[in-house]
């Protein structure tokens, strides 16, 4: 049988997990119940099946009994859930399109969004009550695959447990059937329809539809060929009493690889049941992952880690790029090469400015200051200065007077330097530091 590898399973789990986790807080916001639901079971799904798949890649030992408990029995309230959750999206999108009354109560708000919990939570959770009856022993463990339950095959376990799924498929598409009849006959009125719910366009509308009809669409044919697969691979046993299917219940089975890959029929029925939940998880982001509120979130995604990061977010446009700078680089095509532009930003003078200063300050962008100088006083707080008593640079000089002719240029032509034609520098001859004070 030429199945895939068990690492590109468990890549293709995780990432169905991840791209089920991006856009579940916008919808949170929304407080679009059924497609919550959707992505919440979903994603769990594919986590699920990620770890049992790591854990479990080569060997068949029961390494964590607890966690085999939990995840054999998630799995059965998984393989209702998800059509639960389609059966909640069809529910609200015939609501939309048949009512009379475009605006709703907070009331009627609060009604649906526990009528839709009861359903996308009620049921799966019913369903992991109900397997109890006809679970055989503990759980299985197939190497490669991990925990999984078991369902002793008796018939009662196609009543409550096989033809779930089927039964909530046939309850979606009748649902999706009067969804489209009612569109057709409200084609006038579905934009005043939409006015009543703020966090539904259009857009969402038909892609809700859509991801709807898809699993409409698989959920009966498949649940079809699970019932058949279950008839086909063992025989149906008559259901005897309580004790009897229950008989050396804390049984753990375990088949190691070469055991159930031989047999086609269970092989398929194995592989299949844990390949659809990943499927359903790259449906949905296909759907809903490249959306406009998805894209917006996307680039405040971006911009907060770059911030945090310390990265600069430029914003591409048609002609410019702007750095939140205070130049701007204009790109220009025909040439290739950024031109800066600097913005020349101009201050008007506010009156305050000239309050108490002697600086006459002009515009900012002029590189001349204008200074207003204050006339000398004679007097000081300290006390009155003389004219005569300070000393200046003739009275320095008149003790020692200079003779200008004694002074002798060296040639220009001569590239020396004659000792006796340097001018020698007589210094200044001390004067007294004394000055009259009239204190």
């Amino acid at each position: 049988m030429g199945e895939p590898p068990n690492w590109f399973f468990s890549a293709c789990s995780f990432i169905g997990f991840v791209l089920c986790a991006i856009p579940l807080p916008w919808h949170l916001e929304a407080w679009n119940t059924g497609t919550c639901l959707y992505m919440i079971w979903t994603g769990l799904g594919c986590l699920n099946q990620f770890i049992n798949s790591v854990v479990w890649n080569t060997n068949v030992i029961n390494k964590a009994p607890v966690w085999c408990d939990i995840s054999s029995k998630f799995m059965i309230g998984t393989a209702v859930a998800i059509p639960a959750a389609s059966l909640c999206i069809n529910r609200r999108l015939y609501h939309i399109v048949s009512v009379d009354a475009v605006t709703k109560t907070r009331a009627e708000k609060r009604r649906d969004v526990l009528v839709d919990l009861a359903i996308g939570l009620g049921i799966p959770i019913l369903e992991m009550i109900l397997h109890y009856i006809v679970q055989g022993h503990r759980f299985n463990i197939f190497e490669e695959i991990g925990c999984y339950p078991t369902t002793y095959n008796t018939p009662p376990a196609y009543a409550l447990v096989f033809c779930w799924p089927i039964a909530i498929g046939v309850v979606s598409a009748a649902y999706c059937v009067c969804t489209i009849r009612e569109l057709a006959l409200r084609r006038a009125q579905f934009k005043e329809l939409l006015s009543a719910n703020r966090n539904m366009s259009s857009s969402r509308y038909f892609r809700l539809m859509g991801l709807a009809g898809i699993e409409v669409l698989g959920t009966i044919p498949i649940g079809a060929y699970t019932v058949f697969l279950n008839v086909t691979i063992s025989p149906i046993q008559p259901w005897i009493s309580w004790a009897n299917t229950h008989y050396n219940f804390s049984r753990v089975a375990q088949y190691p690889y070469v055991v159930w890959a031989d047999n086609y029929q269970l092989a398929v029925s194995l592989q299949m049941s844990r390949y659809l939940i990943v499927a359903c998880a790259f449906i949905f982001f296909a759907f809903f992952g490249f959306a406009d509120e998805a894209r917006r979130n996307y680039r405040v995604a971006y911009t907060s880690i770059a911030k945090k990061v310390g990265l600069t977010t430029g914003m591409v446009t048609s002609g410019t790029w702007g750095t939140g700078s205070k130049q701007d680089i204009s790109y220009n095509g025909r040439s290739g090469m950024p031109v800066f532009i600097t913005h020349r930003t101009d201050t008007k003078r506010d009156s305050f400015a000239s309050f108490s200063t002697n600086l006459s300050i002009g515009d900012f962008g002029n590189t001349t200051v204008d200074e207003k100088k204050q006339p000398c006083s004679a007097t000081t707080s300290g006390g009155s200065i003389s004219k005569e008593s300070l000393p200046t640079a003739a009275a320095a000089s008149a003790d020692v007077p200079m003779d200008f002719n004694d002074i002798t240029l060296p040639p220009f032509p001569e590239p020396t330097l004659d000792v006796n034609a340097v001018p020698r520098h007589t210094p200044d001859a001390p004067s007294s530091r004394r000055t009259s004070l009239d204190v």
